[in-house]
């Protein structure tokens, strides 16, 4: 494998990570309600955990509030359930058909704690970027001992690989101010 081929599957590398990041980051709670701050629940349904997106329609008709309507109306006392144990602290309304969730407003005392959760998933996806980049450097030393590369195609590989993970370190910058500034608008 040619070191132009190293730079690219790293580049792939970096962009799963990212793209894990922005999925992690999705499930920290703003003050707005969002569908994906539920569908990943687990709920017991017919003798096995099920998330909750394959139990349910589920859409956040108001800024505030989460409704979500089971497709199997059985299911809706394992969902209320679910919803109680989980970490959301959110307390479900059932009128028998769907399930309403009110999303209290977050108090600054909240959204400080939810910052602070927010910058520790952003510097474990930048962590995960420079693993990956701290591998990638390790594979090209080996090819320059093994495969007689150049140290000066090395030296440019390294050049190019660190501003590859510039790059995608700030990406992972300009996700965190955007949802930060999310959690901290009233």
């Amino acid at each position: 494998m040619a070191l132009e081929d190293l730079l690219a599957q790293t580049e792939a590398r970096f962009k799963k990570a990212i793209d894990a990041l922005k999925h992690e980051i999705s499930l920290v709670r703003t003050g707005r309600a969002t569908p994906s701050l539920v569908e990943n629940l687990q709920v017991e349904a017919y003798g096995t955990d099920t998330p909750l997106i394959q139990l349910a329609a589920i859409s956040a008709p108001e800024p505030r509030q989460i409704v979500i309507q089971p497709w199997d109306k059985s299911l809706i006392k394992a969902i209320e359930k679910a919803i109680t144990n989980s970490d959301l602290g959110l307390a479900p309304g059932n009128d028998g058909n769907l399930i309403r969730l009110n999303l209290p407003t977050l108090t600054e005392e909240r959204r400080k704690d939810l910052v602070k959760v927010l910058h520790k998933k952003v510097e474990e996806g930048r962590v995960e970027i420079r693993t990956l980049r701290r591998h990638a450097h390790d594979e090209m030393k080996a090819k320059e001992k093994s495969s007689g590369v150049s140290t000066d195609d090395v030296k440019r590989a390294e050049t190019a690989l660190q501003k590859l993970t510039d790059r995608y370190i700030l990406m992972a910058d300009d996700i965190q101010k955007a949802k930060e500034k999310e959690i901290l608008e009233v």
